[in-house]
C-alpha cells in the first residue's frame, strides 16, 4: 500500500514537471516540425512544377531551400504568436494562413531584390504558399489530436467562477482540440455548482484562491465571472497575478462585435482602451467579398452542373409541378428578391398548411414561433431527402451570381420575420443574405429564433475573410451530419 502511494506521488510529480515545462518544450517542437513541413512543401512544389513544365528543370539554391525560405516562415509564425500561446483551432489556422502569406511576400521580395527572379518559377511560389499552409495546418491539427488522445500536452488551468459564463467557456474548450487546456478545478463563493460545470472538482472560495494556486502549482488562471464588480475583479487579479504566469478574464462583453478588437493602454492614466472595427463599413472589404463570391460560385456551378441536372430530373419524376421554387425573401437594404430553391413541397402547399395548422394547435404554435415545422405535411418524398441534405438550396448559387445573395451571410428571411429582428434588422440590411452562415453551422433549426437573430448580427459585425472561409468549411461537416436539418 505504501509503495502504491509512493508511486502515485512520483507519477504526480513527473506529470507536474512535464506540464510545468510544456510552455518551453512545445514551441521548440512545433518550430522543428514546421521547418520540416516547409522543406516538404518546397520539395513537392518543385516536383509538381517540373512535372507540369517539362521544358526546364527548376533547382532551388541550397541556402534558400534549407535555411532562408523556412526561416521566413518560422519568423512570421512566431510573430503571429502561433508558438507562444494556445488558441482555438480556427484562430490558429487563421494565424498560420496570414503568416504563410507574409512569408511568401518576403520570399517574392527577396527573389526580385537578389535578381534571381528569372531562375525562380512563379508556379513554384504559388504552390509553396498553398502547400506550406496545408502541411503546417494539417500537422498542427493531427498533432493536437494525438496529444489530446494521449492525454498530454495540456496546460493546467484554474477556473475562477462557475456560473453560466464558465459553462460556455468549458464547452468551448472541450469542443476545440486546439485549446489544449485541462481545467483542474474551480473556485466560487457560491459553493459547488454542478448544474453549470458538471463534475469539475470544487476547490474552494475566492478568499482561498492564493492557497489553492500554491498547492496545485498551476500557472494559468481563467476568471469567468463577468458579473463581478470592478473593485472585486481588480482585487482578484491583484492577488492572483504575482503567483502565476498568465491571468485571463472574460469581461462583460458577451455578444458584442469583438472579433476584430484592438487594445491600447494609456499608461499614465492607467486606462485600457478597446477599439471595435466594422470591417464591412470599408468599401474594399465589400468589393473583395463580392469578387470572392463570384469566383467561387462560378467554379462551383460548373463543377456541380451534373448534380443539378440529376436532382431536377428526380424532382420532376417524384411529383407534378415546377423544378425550381422562387420564394420572396428580404435581402440587402430591405429589398425583396426571388430566393431560388429546388421544389420540396407539393403544388397545393398553402392549402395543406392552412388545413394542418387549423387541426393541429401545437403545430400552429411551432409555426408562429419558428416559421418552420419539424413534421411538415407539405414536403414530398424527394423533398424530404433534399432538405435533410440541404441540396434544395443549391439553386441559390444563381442568386449569388445575380448579386442578390452571398455564399456566406445572414439567413434570408421573409417579410413577416422583420418585426422579430427588432433593433438587429439594421445589421441584416447591411449585407446580402447567405446560402450558409452562423446559424446554419451552429445547430440550424435546433436553435431558438432569438439565437438565430443574434448570430446574424454577430456575423455582420465580426465579418472577415477568414470567418467566411471557416463557415464554408464547417458547412460541409454540418450538412454531412444532417445536424438540425428538417
Amino acid at each position: 500500500m505504501k509503495s502504491e502511494t509512493s508511486s502515485d506521488s512520483n507519477y504526480e510529480k513527473h506529470k507536474r514537471f512535464i506540464e510545468h515545462h510544456l510552455s518551453y518544450f512545445l514551441p521548440a517542437f512545433y518550430m522543428i516540425t514546421d521547418w520540416i513541413f516547409v522543406l516538404l512543401a518546397e520539395h513537392v512544389s518543385v516536383e509538381i512544377r517540373n512535372c507540369l513544365i517539362g521544358s526546364s528543370t527548376l533547382h532551388i539554391a541550397w541556402l534558400n531551400k534549407f535555411v532562408v525560405f523556412p526561416l521566413f516562415f518560422i519568423i512570421f509564425l512566431r510573430n503571429g504568436e502561433v508558438y507562444q500561446k494556445p488558441m482555438g483551432t480556427w484562430r490558429k489556422l487563421e494565424h498560420i494562413f496570414y503568416s504563410c502569406s507574409y512569408a511568401i511576400g518576403l520570399i517574392v521580395f527577396l527573389v526580385y531584390a537578389t535578381h534571381i527572379a528569372n531562375s525562380t518559377s512563379r508556379l513554384f511560389i504559388v504552390l509553396l504558399w498553398i502547400l506550406a499552409f496545408l502541411f503546417i495546418s494539417l500537422s498542427r491539427v493531427i498533432i493536437a489530436h494525438i496529444l489530446n488522445w494521449a492525454g498530454v500536452g495540456r496546460f493546467p488551468i484554474l477556473l475562477v467562477g462557475a456560473g453560466k459564463t464558465a459553462q460556455l467557456l468549458l464547452r468551448g474548450i472541450r469542443n476545440d482540440v486546439g485549446l489544449n487546456f485541462s481545467i483542474i478545478g474551480y473556485v466560487d463563493d457560491a459553493g459547488q455548482r454542478p448544474e453549470y460545470v458538471g463534475d469539475l472538482p470544487y476547490l474552494g472560495t475566492f478568499d482561498e484562491v492564493e492557497k489553492i494556486i500554491q498547492e496545485t502549482e498551476v500557472n494559468d488562471v481563467f476568471i469567468a465571472a463577468p458579473g463581478l464588480k470592478s473593485e472585486q475583479l481588480d482585487s482578484l487579479i491583484y492577488r492572483i497575478q504575482p503567483l502565476v504566469r498568465n491571468v485571463a478574464f472574460i469581461p462583460d462583453l458577451i455578444g458584442l462585435p469583438v472579433n476584430g478588437v484592438t487594445v491600447e493602454s494609456l499608461f499614465n492614466e492607467r486606462l485600457l482602451v478597446m477599439g471595435l472595427r466594422n470591417n464591412l463599413a470599408r468599401r474594399y472589404n465589400k468589393v473583395f467579398k463580392y469578387i470572392f463570391d463570384m469566383v467561387l460560385t462560378s467554379i462551383g456551378i460548373v463543377l456541380i452542373s451534373p448534380v443539378l441536372a440529376l436532382l431536377a430530373f428526380l424532382i420532376k419524376l417524384d411529383s407534378k409541378g415546377p423544378v425550381i421554387f422562387a420564394h420572396r425573401r428580404i435581402g440587402q437594404n430591405g429589398k425583396e428578391f426571388p430566393c431560388y430553391k429546388f421544389r420540396t413541397m407539393c403544388v397545393d402547399a398553402d392549402v395543406k398548411l392552412k388545413e394542418y395548422l387549423a387541426s393541429h394547435p401545437e403545430a400552429r404554435e411551432e409555426w408562429e414561433r419558428d416559421f418552420k415545422l419539424k413534421d411538415d405535411p407539405r414536403i414530398t418524398r424527394i423533398g424530404r431527402v433534399l432538405r435533410r441534405t440541404s441540396l434544395d438550396e443549391l439553386p441559390q448559387l444563381f442568386n449569388v451570381l445575380k448579386g442578390q445573395m452571398s455564399l456566406v451571410g445572414p439567413r434570408p428571411i421573409v417579410k413577416a420575420e422583420i418585426p422579430k429582428y427588432g433593433r438587429y434588422i439594421a445589421d441584416f440590411y447591411m449585407v446580402r443574405p447567405g446560402i450558409t452562415g452562423m446559424w446554419q453551422v451552429n445547430g440550424r433549426s435546433d436553435t431558438t429564433y432569438e439565437e438565430r437573430v443574434q448570430m446574424d448580427s454577430w456575423y455582420v459585425r465580426n465579418w472577415s475573410v477568414w470567418l467566411d472561409l471557416s463557415l464554408l468549411w464547417k458547412t460541409f461537416s454540418v450538412v454531412l451530419n444532417h445536424k438540425g436539418a428538417y
